[in-house]
């Protein structure tokens, strides 16, 4: 069977976009499982995060595309940017929850998820204000890496974003299923008085859930900037609302759901574009999700919420 070439990029570009929006779609869902809540400054944790792994990579010297880094120093340069930038965003997403949301942890209606609007606009005017309405070249410092396969390209850049989001996907699981705290964080997820009942510190669990999430929109972020090349104050909207959406797609509060809701999200965008239009891409995405709603409203992986007496 014969792949046309055309398509087979497409897949490529597809799976690359996935990866991003299946690391920003956990940040989603690990909040929501614990709070069912809506995190919506978890778009622009995101924005922010790309400018600190741009300012991490220009810290090692690198600017633009002018120093191209091979062997150990490529994977030196690309493992600080990532720890920088999942170590400060997540210690973002503390603050937020700790400042902003923790007041109103027993605050009925939708007071805590109108705020994290408040608290998203908040960063994304102090980058406007700092930094500029301008793109920004994004450091790239992979060499040009190429490989032919099937007349399709795929480059070094493509390879190395899918090896770090699986292991941080991976890693992510296994922290959930395999650890302590992993398991304290499915119990809270479950019912959270209950888990209180049982010792276990729910606020640590909260904590740790945005943690987890901001840093994993970290990541996201520097995969972002490495594969355009460019950030901006405005990316935290696209890419937040997409991940958003294979979050729901997935079922919110799934963790399988947000992995595989981000990978389909991005391949759909990318075949859109292939066989329609670019601009249709979002039409697309937001039918298939009004689809899968209507006839599965917890989404692919998700499950109904219990009814309680």
């Amino acid at each position: 069977m014969i792949i046309d070439p055309v398509l087979l990029q497409q897949i490529i570009n597809g799976l690359s976009l996935g990866a991003m929006y299946a690391l920003l779609a956990l940040g989603f869902t690990l909040v929501y499982g614990i709070l069912e809540l809506i995190n919506f400054a978890h778009f622009n944790v995101f924005m922010v995060s790309s400018f600190i792994g741009m300012w991490a990579l220009e810290l090692l010297g690198l600017s633009g595309q002018s120093t191209v880094l091979g062997g150990i120093a490529l994977v030196g340069a690309l493992g600080f940017a990532f720890i920088v930038t999942m170590l400060a965003a997540g210690v973002l997403g503390v603050a937020i929850e700790r400042i902003a949301l923790r007041p109103l942890r027993n605050v009925r209606g939708t007071a805590a998820m109108i705020t994290t609007i408040g608290v998203s606009f908040i960063l994304f005017n102090v980058i406007l204000l700092t930094v500029g309405a301008g793109s920004m070249n994004f450091p790239n410092p992979m060499p040009v890496v190429r490989w032919d396969i099937g007349g399709a390209t795929l480059q070094l850049r493509e390879v190395l974003i899918w090896a770090i989001a699986l292991l941080l996907m991976v890693g992510l699981h296994l922290f959930v299923e395999r650890t302590r705290l992993g398991k304290a964080m499915r119990a809270t997820a479950q019912d959270a008085e209950a888990a209180r009942m049982m010792g276990i510190d729910v606020d640590r669990i909260v904590i740790t859930a945005f943690f987890l999430g901001s840093a994993l929109a970290g990541a996201a972020a520097l995969i972002f900037g490495l594969y355009y090349n460019f950030t901006s104050f405005i990316i935290g909207y696209t890419a937040g609302l997409r991940a958003f959406t294979a979050a729901v797609l997935g079922g919110i509060g799934s963790i399988t759901g947000a992995m595989v809701g981000g990978i389909l999200i991005g391949l759909i965008e990318s075949l859109g574009g292939h066989f329609f239009a670019t601009r249709w891409a979002d039409v697309i995405i937001f039918s298939l999700l009004v689809l899968v709603l209507v006839f599965m409203p917890s989404g692919l992986f998700g499950r109904a919420a219990a009814t309680r007496a």
